[in-house]
């Protein structure tokens, strides 16, 4: 039974130190906080973002935009919740899903400056594409990444996503086309 935005329901999947689901429109404040406090941190990885993505309006309009994505199965903009529900520890999405007889989809991810370091987006993640291979029933999940962005690179690899190749010039990041490490993970036994 989907929620009464449509998005279908997903119960929390629980690691040792996080929640990890869509977040709802209480949550704005939260995003929020994460979204100002990590500006500087992660500006060097993603996009130029409009001035909207740093306020109130523009975070409840991503969270209203990410559950319509999920009820749609276009994607899903998830965050990793502390336990106690008091602070988003990172976020992920996966994105641009496509289903037939491709059964794929983008990883994009970002964590909290403070958290970074400490291993856990890769538990996050672990819990998330093992819901990703399981209850979405993916084949593929797609992951690129700057190669001077060598925490990505790490993780990926501990992760088990392979090197397929590299993209120059793939994405515009922080204002200037950037050349991407394209990598990607097969569901287990797929």
């Amino acid at each position: 039974m989907a929620g009464a935005d449509g998005a279908p329901p997903l119960s929390p999947l629980r690691t040792a130190r996080a929640a990890i689901r869509l977040p709802e429109a209480a949550d704005a404040p939260l995003l929020l906080r994460f979204r100002l406090e990590n500006r500087a941190h992660l500006a060097p990885w993603e996009p130029v973002r409009e001035a909207d993505y740093y306020t109130l309006a523009g975070t409840r309009a991503a969270i209203a935009e990410g559950r319509r994505a999920a009820a749609e199965d276009r994607g899903y903009r998830l965050a990793a919740f502390a336990p106690d529900g008091s602070a988003v520890l990172a976020t992920f999405a996966f994105s641009n899903v496509v289903r037939g007889a491709f059964q794929a989809c983008h990883l994009g991810y970002a964590v909290d400056a403070g958290q970074q370091g400490r291993g856990l987006m890769h538990e996050v993640l672990q819990a998330a594409l093992a819901w990703a291979f399981g209850d979405l029933g993916l084949h593929r999940v797609m992951a690129n990444y700057m190669p001077r962005n060598l925490r990505s690179a790490r993780l990926l690899e501990r992760l088990g996503f392979e090197r397929e190749g590299y993209a120059p010039r793939y994405l515009r990041i922080a204002g200037a086309w950037e050349g991407h490490v394209l990598t990607a993970k097969v569901r287990p036994g797929g």
